[in-house]
């Protein structure tokens, strides 16, 4: 096969493709063609690819999952007004966590908590378990058995890598604070001790009205009145008992029930004995 051919095939497989492809799967593409290239010749076709994308606006990229074409950083300013939403956008504590993974793999959740000095939110490892960024890689054996997480392919993907070894070393590492410009970093979202509070990105979220809010302070059914309050309900502005509230209170029975010695259950009249 021409070398020229060669290209102008891969060139519309990536194209057409939604997923980086590697060399075996580009080669299974020519099986049972007479005059199928060797893998080398598809390596080789790759590279001068590379080079003719390198005055376009858009790049030959090797990742850990394959080969991909995509639009050069240069011009992702244009190219996302394509879309309405808004670029996501991850959290400190998000960034912190995955980080953590990828230079500490494998690492349980607990030993990511005693680096940071805070808890792990369950919806950032949900949210990074979701994406593909992680995945489990055993057990730790240890009581509990707690899970070992370590960083996937789609990790590797996004990040433009197609290994950790081109992770940049610690000693490369600049301050987050310098760098958050460029990771997307969220300034409004604090550290993921809430779950609640954080969306799927790790984002803020704002939280429900409480019944604590002004508005809810007081409410629409008044409070009984207290027994001071029902014992003074009695009495006039001077002190002096209310005549009306005392006749409903203790009324002609309950005057003539004070003698218990005169009067039996009935209310009949009884003799005293010390009159006998």
């Amino acid at each position: 096969m021409e070398p020229s051919q060669l290209k102008n095939i891969l060139e519309a497989v990536l194209l057409s493709t939604d997923r980086p492809l590697k060399v075996p799967e580009i080669d299974a593409l020519f099986a049972g063609d007479n005059d199928a290239p060797t893998r080398d010749e598809i390596r080789q076709a790759l590279r001068e690819l590379g080079k003719d994308y390198s005055e376009r606006g858009f790049g030959l990229m090797e990742v850990a999952s394959g080969f991909r074409l995509q639009v050069k950083q240069d011009y992702a300013a244009w190219v996302g007004r394509l879309w309405d939403e808004k670029p996501a956008r991850y959290s400190r504590a998000l960034l912190e966590t995955i980080a953590l993974i990828a230079y500490r793999q494998p690492i349980t959740r607990g030993e990511i908590e005693e680096v940071r000095g805070v808890s792990v939110s369950s919806h950032i490892i949900k949210t990074l378990l979701e994406r593909e960024w992680i995945k489990v890689l055993g057990h730790k054996d240890v009581p509990g058995r707690p899970a070992l997480y370590g960083t996937a392919k789609a990790f590797l993907d996004y990040f433009n890598l197609k290994s950790l070894d081109e992770l940049p070393t610690l000693a490369e590492i600049r301050d987050l604070d310098q760098i958050h410009p460029e990771l997307g970093f969220d300034e409004g979202v604090e550290a993921a001790n809430d779950e609640s509070a954080l969306d799927e990105f790790g984002e803020a979220v704002e939280p429900a009205a409480s019944a604590d809010t002004p508005d809810a302070e007081q409410s629409d059914i008044e409070p009984a009145d207290s027994a001071d309050d029902e014992q003074a309900a009695g009495q006039s502005d001077h002190g002096e008992p209310d005549s009306d509230a005392g006749d409903d209170a203790d009324g002609p029975v309950a005057q003539i029930g004070q003698d218990d010695d005169a009067f039996d259950e009935t209310g009949a009249e009884v003799r005293s004995l010390s009159g006998a």
